[in-house]
């Protein structure tokens, strides 16, 4: 079993993302592959093209600003090896209000004016210990079969590139629902979503209240 861990960023990784890296414990054989744009779409596209060409038989998409531990890629095979095609980690939002990056509903919300405006709904509970299927997920952590590419690819020759008013991430994840196929999440396997935080006089005022 071959594995191709997939790295879009733009301009630089986080370090804890870098030292994360250092501690995965990776099959012997898996490649490490980071490829670098403005736009994050072509760098998906890129390395989802390499995975196909180059004969990988499972992806793992990780972002340059997660932080997980060293058994991440061990835990998310074994889901495969259970059946699964598609696999996402627990993780969330940077920004407030934090929302889970795994969707119950991808759907198109209605306006007074008639128009509809493309939509999500992040999840608002999942099993403890067990896989739950998923319309969507954010591509942080995600483990997937490289035939699934290729079948989405077979249909739209740019696999990631958005529709209209979706990311990159869900637009996949609409076409690989479109083939059919399911997206779970595995809530037991849990990362960090690296950010920059700001100490300022508040952050202490804070802090002496809790002490």
């Amino acid at each position: 079993m071959r594995y191709l861990i997939a790295n879009p960023c733009m301009d630089h990784v986080h370090t804890l993302f870098y030292t994360s890296m250092m501690g995965l414990q990776r099959p012997e054989g898996t490649e490490i592959a980071v490829t670098s744009s403005s736009l994050v779409y072509d760098a998906r596209n890129q390395l989802a093209r390499r995975a196909v060409e180059n004969g990988f038989d499972r992806v793992l998409w990780l972002d340059s600003d997660m932080t997980f531990e060293p058994d991440l890629l061990n835990r998310l095979a074994a889901d495969m090896d259970a059946g699964a095609e598609m696999v996402s980690v627990l993780y969330f939002t940077r920004k407030t209000p934090v929302e889970p990056c795994a969707y119950a509903r991808i759907w198109e919300r209605p306006l007074p004016d008639g128009s509809k405006v493309p939509t999500v709904d992040p999840i608002t509970e999942w099993p403890e210990n067990d896989l739950m299927e998923i319309a969507g997920c954010g591509f942080g952590g995600v483990l997937m079969s490289t035939d699934l590419i290729r079948r989405v690819a077979e249909r739209h020759r740019l696999p990631f590139s958005p529709a209209i008013g979706y990311g990159e991430d869900i637009s996949f994840c609409l076409r690989v629902r479109d083939l059919g196929a399911t997206i779970y999440l595995d809530p037991r396997i849990k990362v960090g979503h690296a950010g920059i935080s700001i100490v300022n006089e508040s952050t202490w005022l804070s802090g002496k209240q809790e002490a």
